[in-house]
C-alpha cells in the first residue's frame, strides 16, 4: 500500500477490478483469479468484493419466478454460504486493522466507533457493486429514455454516497491511528448457523406423517 494514498483510494481500484474481472464471464459458477499476492489486504479486499458481486447475481438469480423449488432450495444454500464468508472476510479485515494499530498509545477521551472499520469497508464494496449496475442501466439501449434519466438520478446519488463514505472510513482510521478512536472486534453470532443453539438442527424431530392411506392394504 502506498503510504501517500489513503485506505479508500487503495480500496476502491481494487472492488471496481473484482467487479470487473466478474463480468469477462458473468458466470457464478466461474473460479476466482486473484490477481494479489496471497495474504495481503489487497488480496482479501479483491476476495470480498468477489464474494460480494457473485452474491448479488445470485439475488438474481433466486428471484426468477420460473425457478424450480428444488433449484431454488440449492441457490439458497449458497447465499447461505456466502453470507457466512462475506462475514469471515470482514471479521479478516477488522483483525489486519486491530494488528496495524496495535501499538497506537489510546488517548484518555478517545471514544468508539457505532461500526468497526471493515463493516464501513464491507458498506464500500457493495456501494462499488451498486455504481456498476446501475451505470450498466444507465447504458442500456433497451431501456426508455426515462428509465435511463431515473437511474441517471440514482447513479448521482450513489456517486456521492460513495464520496461520503470514504471520506468518513478514512476520518475513522485516521482517528484511531491518532489514539482520537478505539476499535473492538465483536466476532459475529449467528446462532441459526450453530447447530448447538438452532433448535431445528439440536433438537430431535419426528419424522413428518405419511400421506393418508400410504402402506394400506
Amino acid at each position: 500500500m502506498n503510504h501517500m494514498q489513503t485506505f479508500t483510494q487503495m480500496a476502491q481500484p481494487i472492488f471496481e477490478r473484482a467487479i470487473r474481472d466478474y463480468h469477462l464471464h458473468d458466470n457464478v459458477d466461474q473460479p476466482i483469479a486473484n490477481p494479489y499476492a496471497e495474504g495481503t489486504i489487497e488480496a482479501t479486499l479483491y476476495l470480498k468484493c468477489w464474494i460480494d458481486t457473485v452474491q448479488w447475481h445470485f439475488e438474481d438469480l433466486i428471484r426468477d419466478p420460473h425457478i424450480q423449488p428444488e433449484a431454488g432450495m440449492t441457490l439458497k444454500r449458497r447465499i447461505d454460504k456466502s453470507n457466512q464468508d462475506r462475514t469471515d472476510l470482514v471479521e479478516q479485515i477488522d483483525s489486519y486493522f486491530r494488528d496495524r494499530y496495535r501499538d497506537v498509545d489510546v488517548l484518555p477521551s478517545a471514544t468508539i466507533n457505532t461500526e468497526s472499520p471493515a463493516w464501513a469497508i464491507d458498506r464500500l464494496s457493495i456501494l462499488a457493486l451498486k455504481i456498476w449496475h446501475m451505470q450498466e442501466q444507465v447504458d442500456r439501449q433497451d431501456a426508455s429514455a426515462e428509465h435511463r434519466q431515473t437511474c441517471q438520478a440514482k447513479l448521482g446519488v450513489l456517486l456521492e454516497q460513495q464520496r461520503d463514505l470514504s471520506s468518513a472510513i478514512d476520518q475513522l482510521l485516521d482517528d484511531i491511528q491518532s489514539g482520537r478512536k478505539y476499535m473492538k472486534v465483536y466476532r459475529q453470532m449467528k446462532m441459526y448457523n450453530d447447530p448447538s443453539t438452532n433448535p431445528v438442527l439440536y433438537k430431535p424431530h419426528p419424522l413428518p406423517p405419511s400421506p393418508k392411506g400410504e402402506g394400506e392394504a
